[in-house]
């Protein structure tokens, strides 16, 4: 039977139209990381102390420089600052004194709120609605919100994408994305923020899903891994400028409208993007697939040929194999090793995904410059990505994955031991650890593509997207447990990449491996005939790529 790509080929399956079709997208793309990670700088919560007006009983009190009336107001905490949440009853004129002891003197909470330092955040949300103390965790708590947003993006996109096409999808992401990006800088209560929030990650992850899926069904089966590359390098491009533009935008209103405004370009140029042909021959068509093909032959100058007849014909065999697979959700799970699958390659992407987020989100605690740690996260993904690339065909899928997974626990770990006065050594590791977060979160990507059959590969790469997820989500509720023990988020951590880990030495290998096209070749397998080296890239046209960044 005639493929696609042999008519692809005949208009140029990786010329000029594609590479500007690249290049358009992922300039969609950069935006991405910026509010996946926004709430680095925005719920950064500034040093602070409680306002001590109200201890102002008369002349004494005023006689006092600003240093002391602080020493007399506010008791000192075990690592010798002042207490954030605490103060005195009422001034202690005695601890000007020298020896005396503020241990046993009677405190209470702030009670007239909080001064806050502004040297490095003129406004963040902790600023702006007071989430200090013991409603501190509210501020961290909007990334959960955010990323409850993605998950429930990722199953409703997934539909839609395939319901409505490629570029109406692109068009409803990117609006959602735009309005309630905009709309949560002028939020005036925390509650109306987390909802906005919410529906901003809703919009986010419908582009994030598209973009991908539509470069990689415009080029050919020899160009899709570099596409892929291509994509996770426009994050790392956004996650690098949101260090910059949060160094220059101190505000958090102005910081969600700067790394929001990027949108107004993907909504103007979104006329220039084109629909995605393969999916329109699935659709039926026919005319307007031959309308896209033809502009791609004329940008990249080959030959108009006659081809409707030739998509006429492809498109009513793509129609009915599309009709014969009509596998739900329910046949992830209906059989023995098909269950065993399914429930092994969601634990690795909540794991792979869970250590991604945990040490994106953690920046303090190594004495470095927060813009400066941040940056150096970003920066270590873009040699992650091509070493992943060559690591995957090199040592293979099995032990790519449990090798980069297994490392990243092991980074998490030895930072536990590493004393904090060894700032840069701590620094250095956390560096390394995220730089193999990266690996496995792009290896898991290509893995799970190679493991489930052709007629429930999309439905398991949809229900393995939710699950990462999910472990997005539970990372900023994970590194919230330091308050009630300093390295508890540490050892969770590594106790979830430990066990992903060990439950993907259960997967089986997939390098160079002959794909597998029906739930009987999971329950019976009886080829094992290496594949065409080509053959494993191929499987992306059926599925919805998600990085999991």
């Amino acid at each position: 039977m005639m493929m696609f790509e042999t008519v692809l080929e005949e208009v140029g399956s990786f010329g000029r139209f594609q590479i500007l079709t690249i290049i358009l997208l992922a300039s969609h793309r950069i935006t991405m990381p910026m509010h996946f990670l926004l709430n680095v700088f925005t719920a950064a919560l500034p040093s602070h102390h409680c306002d001590i007006s109200t201890l102002d009983d008369g002349v004494h009190f005023q006689n006092l420089t600003h240093e002391q009336r602080l020493a007399v107001s506010i008791p000192v905490g075990d690592d010798g600052g002042m207490k954030s949440c605490e103060m005195f009853v009422e001034p202690q004129f005695q601890l000007l004194s020298n020896g005396s002891n503020s241990t046993n003197l009677p405190t209470v909470q702030c009670q007239s709120g909080w001064v806050y330092d502004r040297s490095t955040f003129t406004s963040t949300l902790a600023t702006e609605w007071d989430l200090v103390c013991e409603r501190k965790q509210l501020a961290k708590a909007t990334s959960t919100i955010f990323f409850i947003g993605v998950a429930t993006a990722s199953l409703v996109f997934g539909f839609f994408c395939d319901k409505f096409g490629r570029k109406n999808a692109l068009l409803v992401a990117y609006i959602i994305g735009f309005v309630f990006g905009i709309s949560s800088a002028f939020s005036n209560s925390y509650t109306m923020f987390a909802v906005l929030r919410f529906f901003t990650g809703f919009g986010i992850t419908g582009f994030d899903m598209t973009t991908i899926v539509l470069c990689i069904e415009w080029v050919d089966v020899g160009h899709r891994s570099f596409t892929g590359v291509m994509m996770s390098q426009a994050w790392s491009a956004g996650n690098m400028l949101l260090a910059g533009f949060a160094y220059l935008v101190n505000d958090w209103r102005m910081l969600t409208i700067t790394v929001t405004a990027p949108l107004g370009f993907a909504l103007l140029s979104w006329w220039w993007i084109p629909e995605s042909a393969r999916w329109l021959l699935t659709s039926g068509r026919v005319d307007k697939a031959v309308f896209y093909l033809n502009r791609c032959a004329h940008i990249n100058k080959k030959p108009k040929s006659s081809l409707k007849l030739k998509l006429q014909t492809l498109s009513s065999a793509k129609i009915q194999e599309k009709q014969q697979q009509n596998n739900s959700y329910y046949h992830l799970i209906k059989t023995p090793k098909m269950r065993r699958l399914t429930l092994a390659t969601g634990v690795v992407w909540f794991g792979v995904s869970m250590a991604f987020f945990a040490i994106s989100l953690n920046i303090s605690g190594f004495e470095m410059n927060m813009y400066l740690t941040h940056f150096a996260y970003a920066a270590i993904e873009v040699p992650a990505n091509f070493v992943s690339t060559f690591l995957l065909n090199a040592i293979g899928r099995k032990k790519c994955q449990s090798g980069a997974l297994l490392l990243t626990g092991a980074c998490v770990a030895i930072n536990i031991f590493i004393p904090k006065g060894l700032w840069h050594v701590r620094a250095i590791v956390a560096i390394i650890g995220k730089g193999l977060a990266e690996i496995s979160s792009l290896t898991v990507t290509v893995y799970t593509t190679e493991l489930f059959p052709t007629v429930l590969r999309q439905k398991g790469f949809g229900y393995n997207s939710v699950m990462g997820r999910v472990g997005s989500s539970v990372a900023p509720l994970v590194l919230m447990l330091e308050d009630v023990w300093t390295p508890l988020p540490q050892i969770i951590i590594c106790s979830v990449v430990i066990t992903s880990t060990l439950v993907s030495l259960l997967l089986p290998e997939t390098l160079n491996v002959r794909l597998p096209e029906t739930i009987d070749d999971i329950e019976n397998p009886r080829d094992h005939t290496p594949s065409h080296p080509m053959e494993s890239a191929d499987v992306l046209l059926e599925t919805k790529p998600v990085i999991e960044q």
